[in-house]
């Protein structure tokens, strides 16, 4: 039931079973540390009731990016600013953890027009500059980089870190074999591509107390051909519980596959478009003795509770619900409510839409929650798409000033 505890494999015990997934907050400051407006909202959305609130993309690596707007670990970062955003997200007793990126091929040419990859494989998607593949030095470098920021990030306050091994990222395109064409130790075999997410987990396990959670975010499949598949998946999962990861999230598809944020239908009434991700749980959970989170799709107690007594999940991952009431799990858990909240329009099909425009007019709303304090759920989806496009452009523009200022320079340039 999702108002049970849970005790991870660390002894740290969550109140309840929601969590707030990662989701692309990009309400940072030029500088790339959080904003008042989203300190305020993980104060908000730890006093809605969550057991866990996890960051969105929190890079390692200031020139790889998602997006302008990521809030980033690194020496740079203004620790006591970081410390004020962990404060609001305990605040209502929540445990909060960073989830740690690098994007990797995924950076946008206005961020890093010649990012570090496992190869040089492009992006079959415009706004993306040509991939360098990168060295075992390089390799040897991000592997430091995690590791350092999650040292950070207990400092600052976190109660632990997500490693982001999901969604094309560049530990996720290490794991595939469409991306990953090397032919040396960090790519062929399963064994060979796992390399560099394994020992980022290593790495990151070794600096920190043994209290500090130390989770991460897997694809259950890239739904590519020749990509990663699920039955990789498994065996990875297998992998990152002998490394002692505290649980595994489960989701699925990558930035040219955008699987994780597909929307469903409101005219579909069948429980099974809840929970997007369940059928390939099932393998996975079968698999592993630790915990394991789905997110993706999640609307009724009734999926919620099901999923959990079945044991096809112990943890249930939510993300647009939040956007449109981030008090809404207080009213799960106390009855008040049997459904997480859920945009009462129909979409038009994505065929129809520019490319990614629901997905950034949710992103439009969470800016507008960060920003204001309220979204405007009446914006059409074309004008939350072009707004949010316009919010990204100015975030870009004010993220190379201030590098610019501060005396940084891409690498290479």
């Amino acid at each position: 039931m999702i108002d049970q505890t849970l005790t991870l494999p660390n002894g740290r015990t969550l109140k309840n079973r929601i969590v707030k997934s990662a989701m692309s907050e990009a309400l940072a400051d030029a500088q790339n540390n959080p904003s008042q407006g989203q300190i305020d909202l993980f104060r908000r959305w730890s006093n809605g009731g969550a057991a866990m609130l996890i960051t969105g993309n929190t890079p390692v690596d200031r020139w790889h990016l998602e997006h302008a707007g990521n809030f980033v670990l690194d020496p740079l970062s203004d620790l006591d600013q970081v410390a004020r955003l962990t404060e609001a997200a305990k605040s209502g007793d929540a445990v909060v953890l960073a989830q740690l990126a690098h994007a990797g091929r995924q950076t946008p040419q206005a961020v890093n027009p010649a990012p570090t990859s496992i190869s040089t494989e492009d992006m079959d998607l415009s706004g993306y500059g040509a991939p360098q593949q990168a060295t075992d030095a390089d390799l040897e470098a991000v592997i430091k980089k995690f590791s350092r920021s999650a040292q950070l990030a207990q400092q600052a306050g976190f109660d632990g870190v997500q490693i982001h091994g999901a969604h094309g990222y560049l530990l996720s395109s290490a794991l595939s074999p469409r991306i990953n064409t090397r032919d040396d130790h960090w790519g062929g075999p399963l064994e060979n591509r796992a390399r560099l997410l394994l020992s980022v987990v290593r790495a990151v396990r070794a600096v920190v107390v043994p209290e500090f959670i130390v989770a991460v975010k897997l694809n259950s499949s890239d739904f590519q051909k020749g990509g990663f598949s699920h039955e990789e998946s498994v065996l990875v999962a297998q992998m990152l519980e002998a490394e002692g990861v505290d649980f595994i999230e489960i989701s699925g598809g990558t930035f040219e596959t955008p699987t994780a944020y597909q929307h469903a239908s409101q005219k579909e009434s069948t429980k099974t478009r809840e929970g997007y991700f369940l059928e390939y749980a099932k393998a996975i959970k079968a698999a592993i003795t630790i915990p394991l989170m789905v997110t993706g799709g999640f609307r009724s107690v009734e999926v919620m509770n099901g999923a959990l007594q079945r044991a096809e999940t112990d943890l249930i991952g939510l993300g647009r619900p939040f956007i449109i009431d981030p008090e809404f799990p207080t009213k799960l858990l106390s009855g008040v409510l049997n459904m997480a909240p859920a945009i009462e329009r129909e979409f038009p099909p994505a065929s129809e839409l520019p490319r990614g425009a629901v997905l950034n007019w949710f992103c439009e709303q969470l800016s507008l929650l960060g920003r204001v304090g309220d979204t405007n759920l009446e914006l059409s989806i074309e004008e939350g798409h072009a707004r949010y496009l316009e919010f990204i452009q100015v975030a870009t523009d004010a993220f190379l000033r201030a590098r610019t200022e501060m005396g940084l320079r891409r690498p290479g340039s």
